[in-house]
């Protein structure tokens, strides 16, 4: 029997914009056939200007988000100043590297504002950084990025890039059958993180 079926599954997305980046995952934790939550949150505040977005195991994502927050707010007080989205990106990349021969089951997204410029970071479960523009991981992100492909354009604000980012999710919900369930949405800009929730009809 194949071990796939039994990979819990997500669909996440992240995109930057003009004036901040948004992070959103449907709430859905499904192992194989089971449905194991409804409610399960996969967005985290990692920093006051920083958040992540996670697939995978739940576990493992509140793990990891647990650990760079307290890794961050040493930093902070070490130094005298917030660390910016690529010390976090990178952060997540020694952790997850550090767990190459055991993983972390947990694809990530790091968002978030450095300087007043929003900035994106996706990586894989063994530490691969890589920085983009807008990013979908999970069983749902092929379906999620082609609609992130066909709308997303350069100079979006927050609030045209919000419904884009529901219509990517809401694409891979309609196919994808490891997600569902309503959206935890983290918008972050210069002045703040803020955290909305929709249900999807």
């Amino acid at each position: 029997m194949s071990d796939e079926g039994f990979m819990p599954g997500a669909t996440t997305v992240g995109l930057v914009c003009k004036d901040g980046a948004i992070l959103a995952s449907e709430r859905r934790y499904s192992y194989g056939t089971f449905v194991m939550s409804k409610a399960a949150k996969k967005v985290f505040k990692i920093t006051d200007n920083i958040g992540v977005g996670c697939a995978g195991i739940i576990g493992d994502m509140q793990v990891l988000s647990r650990e760079a927050n307290a890794y961050m707010n040493i930093y902070r007080y070490e130094r005298g100043r917030a660390g910016s989205v690529k010390n976090t990106a990178k952060l997540f990349a020694s952790l997850l590297s550090g767990r190459r021969l055991f993983p972390y089951l947990a694809q990530t997204i790091i968002a978030g504002m450095n300087d007043g410029q929003p900035e994106l970071f996706v990586l894989d479960p063994i530490g691969s950084v890589l920085g983009d523009k807008f990013a979908a991981v999970g069983t749902g992100a092929e379906i999620a990025m082609g609609v992130l492909e066909s709308e997303y354009r350069e100079g979006l604000s927050v609030e045209e890039g919000k419904p884009l980012i529901l219509r990517a999710i809401r694409s891979a919900i309609a196919r994808d059958i490891s997600s569902g369930d309503g959206v935890d949405l983290m918008i972050i800009t210069q002045s703040g993180i803020k955290e909305e929730a929709e249900k999807l009809k």
